[in-house]
């Protein structure tokens, strides 16, 4: 018969805790990878609201499933953006605990080549749409 999880049990036996992985990092390394972590979110949310804002209002974007696909490209980077910042928070975390080098991450990447992308969209429409 399994014990119940709880705060001083992992919910999966399998899997310690991230306190109980290696050693506490210094706190400052801490807080800067959680500042690092809300940065994606804010980012995220932004994208959020530009995906928001581009399908309702801004008319001059041509047709509304333009709009549309443009609105919801950026709501899925934003997507992308806050689930992949979770693993990114936790990875960084668990490498500095362990003393290890931090990993690279793709995030960058997407974000800057999706963000390039909706603005060659933009760009393109706003020419064909004489706006």
């Amino acid at each position: 018969m399994s014990t119940p999880a709880g705060p001083d049990r992992p919910s999966d036996p399998g899997r310690a805790r991230l306190q109980d992985i290696g050693t506490d990092p210094d706190y400052r390394f801490t807080l800067a990878n959680e500042r690092t972590f809300l940065a994606w979110i804010r980012t995220s949310l932004a994208l959020i609201a530009g995906g928001v804002a581009v399908v309702q209002l801004a008319p001059a974007l041509g047709e509304r499933w333009v709009r549309l696909v443009l609105g919801c490209v950026l709501i899925a980077l934003s997507v992308v953006m806050a689930a992949a910042s979770h693993r990114r928070w936790y990875l960084n975390e668990r490498s500095m605990r362990l003393g290890e080098a931090l990993r690279p991450t793709p995030l960058t990447m997407i974000l800057a080549y999706g963000v390039a992308v909706i603005a060659v969209a933009v760009f393109v429409v706003l020419l064909i749409s004489g706006g």
